[in-house]
Order: C-alpha cells, then sequence, then structure tokens
C-alpha cells in the first residue's frame, strides 16, 4: 500500500489509507475496485482530485471468461463479509451465480449451507488464483464438496439445481416467516404491498410491524425498511425473519411504540400500519410526511374502521374493506370459513 507495504486490515478499514493520504500512496484492490472492492469505500472519503484508478479486469469477468457465460445475466456478490444468506434472494431454479468468498475454509461452510437449503444437486466451481501463472479452476456438486482448496483468495460460481427459491410475487406463504400469529396474512399482505408500490432505494416505515413480513417484502423489492415494535418477542422475530430472507443489512429494527419510537428516523416514502391507529398516532405522524409520501393502514375493529372512514373522506385516497373466506372441513363436506373483515386505508400525502 506504500513503499513499505502494509497488509489490509480485516475488517476492511480504510483509515489505514486515510492515514497516509498526505504522501503518494498506491493501494492494491481487487481488478476492479469499485465491484465489491474498496474503491467506492475510499473514494467516498477523498477529493476526487486525491485519487486515480488503474482497473483491470474484475474477478468476476474472468470467472465468466472461464465458464463461457453470459455476464449480465448473471448474479455477481461478494459474500467474503456477510452472511450466506444474502443469498437468498438470488437463489432460483438455473440461476448463474458468481461469488467472491472470504477464504478457501469458507468454501467448504458454503457447500453445506447450499446442500440444506435444497441446492446439493447444484454444479459448483472452484476458481483460484484467476489472471495469474497459478490459476485453477475445478468443478465440484455442492453435496459432495469435500475438497481443500489450496489458496486463500477464492471466487465460486454456482449454477443453482434443486429447488425452486423463494417466489417473487407480493403475499409470500405465511409459513415462511417465524411469527406467533401477529402477521398480516398472506392475500392481505398482498393488497397492502401493491397499495404501498415499493421501489428499488425507498425507504418504508413498517409500524407495529409484528413479524416483519410486509419489511421482508418491501426490502425484496429494492427497498430499505424501519420496522418498528414493542414487543421484544415480536423484535426477535423480525430479526430473524430479516437474517433468513438476507435481508438484515436492508432492514433496521426499532424498539419502541409510534409515534415516539419515531424521533429522529430517516424520512420514508411510504408508511404501513397494521393495526392500532388511532387519531393522536395519525396526527403525529401525518404531519411529519413530506408531500408525495404513500400512507397505508390496515383495521380490523369498529373504532379504528371509523377513524379511517373519518381519514378517507378528510384526505381523499381510497377506503377497501376486504372479506375473506377459506374452504375448510364442515362435518363430511366442506364450507366457507370467513376470516375476519379488514378496512384498508391507502393515501398519498
Amino acid at each position: 500500500m506504500s513503499s513499505r507495504g502494509r497488509a489490509w486490515p480485516v475488517p476492511f478499514d480504510a483509515d489505514i489509507v486515510l492515514s497516509c493520504r498526505d504522501r503518494p500512496t498506491a493501494v492494491l484492490a481487487s481488478g476492479d475496485p469499485f465491484w465489491h472492492g474498496a474503491g467506492a469505500s475510499l473514494a467516498e472519503k477523498l477529493g476526487s482530485d486525491e485519487w486515480i484508478a488503474h482497473p483491470s479486469p474484475s474477478t468476476f469477468s474472468l470467472a465468466a471468461a472461464r465458464l463461457g457465460w453470459r455476464l449480465e445475466a448473471t448474479t455477481c456478490i461478494g459474500l467474503h463479509a456477510v452472511p450466506f444468506e444474502r443469498l437468498v434472494p438470488h437463489l432460483v431454479r438455473d440461476a448463474h451465480i458468481i461469488c467472491l468468498m472470504r477464504d478457501a475454509a469458507a468454501v467448504g461452510a458454503l457447500a453445506k449451507w447450499l446442500t440444506a437449503r435444497g441446492w446439493g444437486p447444484s454444479p459448483m466451481w472452484t476458481l483460484e488464483a484467476l489472471g495469474g501463472p497459478r490459476e485453477y479452476t475445478d468443478q465440484h456438486r455442492v453435496d459432495l464438496f469435500a475438497e481443500e482448496v489450496t489458496e486463500n483468495l477464492v471466487a465460486v460460481a454456482l449454477w443453482a439445481r434443486g429447488t425452486q427459491g423463494i417466489p417473487r410475487s407480493s403475499g409470500l406463504p405465511d409459513d415462511l416467516f417465524v411469527h406467533d400469529g401477529q402477521i398480516t396474512k398472506r392475500p392481505v399482505r398482498a393488497l397492502a404491498l401493491s397499495a404501498l408500490a415499493p421501489r428499488p432505494g425507498e425507504r418504508l416505515w413498517d409500524i407495529g410491524a409484528g413479524s416483519g413480513s410486509i419489511s421482508v417484502e418491501w426490502a425484496l423489492c429494492g427497498g430499505t425498511a424501519i420496522a418498528i415494535e414493542v414487543r421484544e418477542d415480536r423484535v426477535a422475530n423480525i430479526r430473524s425473519n430479516a437474517a433468513a430472507f438476507g435481508l438484515a443489512h436492508r432492514i433496521t429494527v426499532v424498539t419502541g411504540r409510534a409515534p415516539e419510537a419515531l424521533a429522529g428516523l430517516e424520512a420514508p416514502d411510504a408508511v404501513f400500519i397494521g393495526g392500532g391507529l388511532d387519531s393522536v398516532m395519525f396526527d403525529a405522524i401525518w404531519s411529519r410526511l413530506a408531500p408525495g409520501t404513500r400512507f397505508v393502514a390496515h383495521s380490523v375493529t369498529l373504532e379504528t374502521e371509523v377513524l379511517l372512514g373519518e381519514l378517507h373522506q378528510r384526505h381523499g385516497g381510497e377506503l377497501m374493506r376486504v372479506e375473506l373466506a377459506h374452504a375448510a372441513p364442515l362435518g363430511r363436506y366442506r364450507s366457507w370459513e370467513a376470516a375476519r373483515p379488514v378496512v384498508q386505508w391507502s393515501a398519498v400525502r
């Protein structure tokens, strides 16, 4: 990194470079330091006249070139400093995925993780020292992987075979989530997400988050969510669900009760309240929202239903009553078993 040469700290810390900013310094990073590399982390802290980059082919480009894969159709992800669960949103049948790995030992751990989740039949390639004289590529089957990888710096390529992965439609099955019964059920969740209209990069306030299922599905669309929940046991469920879907980096959990727990939070693009809304909470939240913010609230009680009717009259938007029934056994036959009606009010500030 300088004329003396210094190793990168683990975990990565840009301060070791910033401490050298008063003298000429060379940083040896990944081939393309702006793709899962140190480039952007350093550039964000330096002036535009303080650095120049000389990129070369990335590990992803080299791996795709060795395997003959279309890079534009391949998921490229860094797993060197994050949990394997980050793969969950990308694991679908026949997906091509190239992963940067922390070290050789992580390859065996990844193979076990994939096997436990039904991806054991998948072909997997280990790619060592790409672009150098010791370059070596080997093919394996995930559930049979038992080899030692000799190089510390490796990439893994995966052609996903086995199970189907999670669907991408709104309204994921309830049994994918850890919950205590406090969960926006699948069909109602789909209606809520439709009204919330998530877009990549947007932020959601999920107030009274329960299991965090709304936050999870919002984050799967590429946004970030702040899940506010007062009960510690449900906070634990939210964290568990966020981790299981590989979304812990996109979902922030705040323990507390709205509106007090909202103090200091970054402004949202959308707000969801699954229950418990009253006029005091509404006034405190609505007054903080920027114009254009989307607001969606659900009610299953008569008292909150009356409030939503008044809010619809005052602020416009859309008011909808949803009544669902599911087929269930009735003696030797079947009949409809009705769920509690849900009233949804959605509006734009």
